[in-house]
């Protein structure tokens, strides 16, 4: 394991060039660790990172996966997600869900619904990172305990007892190993030993999040970084791409763009859920999965943050309105990619496949003919002049997008500017930035001790 664990640590650092790996603090070293393990899964074949590759932007990986359905195959073959996975980068940041009523919108959690609320931990990245470990259709673990198991027989530089003493003193039954390595209940545990797996448990979430939230991750070292430093100048094409980003073309109003109070760099997203109208992905693996995972088949309809919010009896009430809504995700990297002809995805369900085409789509929503087919791609849409119908027409956005008048120049210069907010730029005179990179959210912790709710199996 420490030898797998060696070899991964060269190739973050040598995809994303931020840095030494030793730079990173006990804990982030461990959350490291745990994040590039493909021993966490059943079948020892899927880590948090093959979902969320450095040189990708800490998104999918594979490009072929990227050019059409997009969801991922978990640690079981021939089973998928439904939505393309979410950048890992900068989303640590993202507050607590929580309704702001000043804005009358939710704000805050991850996953593409918010469901990782944040509330178990308090911190929406911690609660997030340990939902895939037990999903069935992603690293598919039986139950918690295996996890547990396996960090504690890991061979990490950093191990869990390091940091939290006695996580690992745990009973464990003779037959774990075996028993994890099939789909079956929860492992027999004493009762004490079952508080101590739940409350490791918690500690492997918190060691991702703080390994989320580092520089590894979120360096703040794009063209657009430099620029606001002062370092570097932007190109004609860049300067009038960012004018219009935050003018015309309305994209700052969900992706502020200017420095924090404190000088903090923005982070080009607020948090908060919009139903933008994006048509269905018509290669969406998720419509052929067994009845078992999805009994609709491809009458499925991904209905966002509302869906979440109707099984929750203090947001019930919201949930009508927010159906078909997704978080907003940073626009940070939206371009970083490991090579040329990289396809990457964009929105929660895949639908476009390039930069061109998403801006279009703001720009020519509801000008452009309705396609015949509902089930049209973006390439074909482009080339017919059209746009399919939204997945889910309830809440779509009718004011910050659908028919902005922007030439075919300007869509360019905006993707162009998008450009620059790729990590790992090289200035001209090689001077790292030295600025305040720290961004404080709403109700995250540190401690699990100090969660709102503790964690339950």
């Amino acid at each position: 394991m420490l030898m797998r664990m060696t070899l991964a640590s060269g190739c973050l650092l040598a995809l994303t060039g931020t840095g030494n790996a030793n730079e990173l603090s006990a804990k982030e070293q461990l959350g490291f660790s745990l994040f590039f393990d493909k021993n966490l899964s059943l079948n020892g074949n899927q880590a948090c990172a093959d979902c969320h590759l450095p040189a990708a932007g800490w998104t999918g990986h594979n490009s072929d996966i990227n050019a059409h359905g997009a969801a991922y195959e978990g640690s079981v073959i021939k089973r998928f997600s439904n939505r393309k996975p979410p950048s890992a980068a900068y989303a640590a940041a993202s507050p607590v869900l929580h309704f702001d009523k000043k804005e009358a919108i939710f704000i805050g959690g991850n996953f593409w619904d918010g469901r990782a609320t944040g509330e178990k931990l308090g911190n929406p990245a911690a609660d997030q990172a340990l939902g895939p470990f037990l999903n069935p259709l992603e690293q598919a673990l039986p139950d918690n305990s295996c996890v547990i198991h396996r960090v504690c027989n890991a061979e990490y530089p950093v191990s869990l007892d390091s940091i939290w003493t006695d996580a690992c003193d745990i009973a464990w039954p003779d037959n774990m190993q075996s028993a994890c390595a099939g789909e079956t209940s929860a492992q027999a545990l004493a009762v004490t030993d079952r508080d101590k797996v739940d409350q490791a448990y918690a500690y492997v979430g918190l060691a991702i999040a703080a390994f989320e939230a580092s520089t590894t991750v979120n360096p703040y070292t794009s063209k657009y970084d430099y620029y606001l430093a002062g370092r570097v100048k932007l190109s004609e094409e860049e300067t009038r791409g960012m004018e219009l980003f935050k003018g015309k073309a309305k994209c700052a109003a969900c992706h502020p763009m200017e420095p924090g109070v404190n000088s903090e760099p923005p982070l080009f997203t607020d948090f908060s859920f919009d139903n933008l109208g994006v048509p269905r992905n018509p290669e969406n693996p998720w419509y052929t999965m067994p009845k078992h995972f999805n009994p609709q088949g491809r009458q499925w309809v991904d209905k966002g943050l509302g869906e979440f919010l109707a099984q929750r009896d203090e947001y019930r009430q919201y949930a009508e309105e927010n159906l078909g809504k997704q978080k907003v995700p940073t626009v940070r990297n939206v371009d970083k990619r490991p090579y040329e002809t990289f396809v990457k995805a964009y929105m929660h369900n895949g639908y476009f496949k390039t930069l061109k085409g998403l801006v279009n789509f703001y720009n020519t929503r509801d000008t452009k003919p309705v396609c015949k087919n509902p089930l049209t791609t973006e390439a074909d849409a482009l080339q017919q002049q059209c746009w399919p119908p939204a997945e889910l027409t309830t809440n779509v956005n009718q004011e910050e997008l659908g028919d902005l008048q922007l030439s075919d120049a300007e869509e360019n210069a905006i993707v162009v500017f998008m450009q620059t907010l790729s990590d790992g730029y090289q200035p001209p005179n090689g001077v790292a930035l030295l600025r305040n990179t720290q961004h404080k959210s709403i109700g995250v912790t540190d401690d699990v001790n100090q969660a709102k709710h503790p964690l339950t199996h």
